[in-house]
């Protein structure tokens, strides 16, 4: 049997390790331990503290729970948080990165789908004052609302599900506003795709708007063995910040995003093609207009630089 001294205001108390996690004696919780960061704290296996509570990872969200602390402290470390950040977390899962984000930063907003989770997690984080647990589906969440009384932008830290990774990191762009800088674990097919070059079958919208707008690296790859369940591929940890202005100059940001929409829409057709079986309201010279601007009208859309589809979406206003 494993013991741990721990201090608290009575003086040094001793900690009995079970095979779930740590039991304290006396009038400690585990999430009080936690989030004062008191003593060496053990990551519990996710396997049998999803069992004590009657749960199973959730197909249908895309739950695989990060097991590897190193891997974890390896993602905190990655965000860069300090004491005056307020941090968004995105599927906080059983709350282990949520601690370790805590003992950080100013204040940390876990959001999180799945209604049993949420239960536990407010439970387990009720005595760690700068943690807001919140049931909601991120992907609905009106950022400028919910962050309106934040007067810094809030840097993002997530485990990311492959079915929201995209539509997400959209719903990110359209928000600059609101956030400073991200931190995400994604499938590593989404991450070649975040940073992919012209020329190549990963590189398409997601490419374009992220790079335009933001400065990105992958930083590390994560085994499927860090996750439980296991993936069936690797993953990837991507961070992301703001440039301090985008790579080009348009006059209209919005239309920028529908016509990189537009051409990569029909990714096996011409850009000319493509363009005219989009929805867009467009001149009837188009392969004119792009022969102006010197881009042929025959080119595939993923052949384009971001410079050129800033050229591009000027010349079709």
């Amino acid at each position: 049997m494993l013991f741990q001294i721990c201090h608290s205001d009575g003086g040094l108390g001793v900690t009995q390790l079970n095979p779930f996690g740590i039991s304290f004696l006396g009038d400690w919780s585990l999430s009080s331990a936690w989030c004062l960061g008191f003593g060496t704290y053990v990551m519990t296996s996710i396997k049998r503290e999803l069992s004590e509570y009657g749960l199973f990872p959730k197909k249908r969200l895309g739950q695989h729970f990060l097991v590897d602390r190193n891997i974890l402290n390896k993602v905190v470390r990655t965000a860069e948080v300090g004491k005056e950040d307020v941090v968004v977390e995105v599927g906080p899962g059983l709350g282990e990165m949520t601690v370790a984000l805590a003992r950080l930063a100013k204040q940390v907003i876990a959001v999180e789908i799945d209604p049993q989770l949420v239960e536990i997690l407010k439970k387990k984080l009720a005595d760690c004052p700068n943690v807001e647990v919140v049931k909601s589906d991120i992907l609905k969440v009106d950022f400028k609302h919910f962050f309106k009384k934040e007067r810094h932008p809030v840097k993002v830290v997530a485990n990311l599900p492959y079915q929201i990774s995209t539509p997400l990191l959209f719903r990110f762009i359209e928000a600059k506003e609101v956030f400073s800088t991200f931190t995400l674990m994604l499938q590593r097919e989404v991450a070649e795709r975040m940073v992919a070059s012209p020329g190549g079958k990963a590189y398409g919208r997601l490419s374009v708007l992220l790079q335009m707008f933001l400065d990105l690296s992958v930083r590390f790859f994560i085994p499927p063995s860090a996750f439980f369940p296991r993936p069936k591929v690797e993953s990837a940890v991507v961070h992301m910040g703001w440039k301090e202005k985008p790579m080009g100059e348009m006059q209209n940001e919005e239309w920028f995003r529908k016509v990189v929409k537009a051409c990569f829409g029909y990714r096996r057709k011409t850009l000319v093609n493509a363009l005219k079986h989009s929805e867009l309201l467009l001149p009837e010279s188009i392969a004119s207009r792009m022969e102006k601007i010197q881009i042929d009208p025959r080119r595939r859309p993923e052949t384009l630089t971001i410079e050129e589809f800033i050229r591009l979406a000027e010349a079709l206003k």
